[in-house]
């Protein structure tokens, strides 16, 4: 739609289209009729109830999947809009990348993980994809969204060989050792600044981390300095705001002039040069992405794996092995849809249906049926 876009960008005439064919939209780009489907499923609206880092009913203001997913949305979009790439197609996998994330984050991820060891794992990337292929239910011609093929390919980030020859078309790059667009390589990177700088506010909100902790990674003392420099009589809410909105600035523009010269040394002429390319060119720096990992391997040690949280990580972990082996003793007490859908199955497919609706579920909801279930 847009006249704009570089040569390399995904544009809509040489896409892949559709797994179902369908009439061309009369007001909008198919990536901006993606973008929608999405905003409108049930799974993106679950996500405001769904874990970032702290259990929902730890508190109102920490982040949850869904404002995750808009910060992830909006640094993508600047970066997509300086780089002349598809925006809308941009915005579509930022929106899309964590709707197949479980309640209580990782925790509940890893513990669905286990459950599910015997039946192919759980992995919440290729539950995104599931959810967008197959588990939406609100089209009269297919299940599922009926996505573009970039947008698929931008949701799958990541997986395994054995997986991938599962998966058809969208599994094809993993076995030919091919990266994704631009569009997707942006939303994964964009995903991975977001966290890394706005779990920094949720943490020190918590009182988990402090800001003399903060200021042993590079990435934070920097800025720090500067922002003490001129403001000295700032007070630390308003100082650790500045501080981390000047830490994505930071690292946005790097990422930015860093991958316009990936784009000038590689010299691409379509999306599929991108793709065949070997190496992804949307990336930081070596000096920015040594500082961002180490603020990354900063807050898996003093956040992520802070005993308060640990604390809470064991409970929603027995809370969701206690689901599954309550839902995979009895598939009628799930919902009709889903138990009647595990009734035609083997042992694997029942279990598959029973970690989609376990994934399904908003941290509170799970936390419901849980006392439903001890009741």
């Amino acid at each position: 739609m847009c006249s704009d876009l570089a040569i390399y960008a995904a544009q809509e005439s040489q896409s892949r289209g559709r797994r179902y064919d369908e009439p061309a939209p009369a007001y909008r780009g198919e990536y901006q009729r993606d973008r929608d489907r999405i905003i409108h499923s049930t799974a993106f609206r679950r996500l405001v109830y769904k874990t970032q880092v702290f259990v929902n009913h730890e508190g109102d203001l920490y982040r949850t999947r869904l404002t995750h997913s808009l910060e992830v949305s909006q640094i993508a979009r600047t970066v997509a809009v300086a780089l002349h790439l598809n925006e809308a197609l941009t915005e579509a996998i930022s929106l899309a990348h964590d709707l197949g994330h479980t309640p209580f984050g990782h925790a509940g991820q890893d513990t669905l993980n286990e459950c599910m060891r015997d039946f192919g794992g759980f992995e919440h990337n290729l539950q995104s994809l599931r959810v967008v292929d197959q588990l939406e239910t609100k089209y009269a011609d297919f299940a599922g969204l009926n996505l573009m093929f970039e947008t698929r390919e931008g949701i799958l980030k990541h997986c395994s060989k054995r997986n991938a020859r599962e998966l058809g078309d969208v599994g094809e790059r993993f076995l030919n050792r091919e990266q994704a667009g631009l569009e997707g390589q942006l939303a994964n990177i964009a995903d991975a600044i977001a966290y890394n700088n706005h779990d920094i506010d949720d943490g020190y909100r918590a009182g988990l981390i402090t800001i003399e902790q903060l200021r042993e990674q590079r990435l934070f003392e920097d800025q720090y300095r500067k922002v003490r420099e001129r403001y000295p009589e700032l007070e630390d809410r308003r100082l650790i705001y500045e501080i981390i909105r000047r830490m994505i600035g930071t690292v946005v523009t790097d990422l930015i002039e860093n991958t316009r010269d990936n784009l000038e040394r590689h010299k691409p002429a379509s999306i599929d040069d991108v793709r065949k390319a070997g190496t992804a060119m949307v990336t930081m720096s070596d000096d920015i992405f040594a500082q961002h990992r180490s603020l990354k391997n900063f807050l898996h040690k003093h956040l992520y794996s802070h005993e308060q949280k640990l604390a809470m990580t064991k409970k929603v972990q027995a809370m969701v092995s206690d689901l599954f082996a309550a839902f995979t003793s009895n598939i009628d007490l799930m919902p009709a849809q889903f138990a009647s859908a595990a009734a035609r199955l083997d042992e694997a497919g029942r279990a598959r249906i029973v970690a989609d609706y376990i994934a399904g579920m908003t941290d509170r909801f799970a936390i419901a049926e849980h006392e439903r279930l001890e009741a």
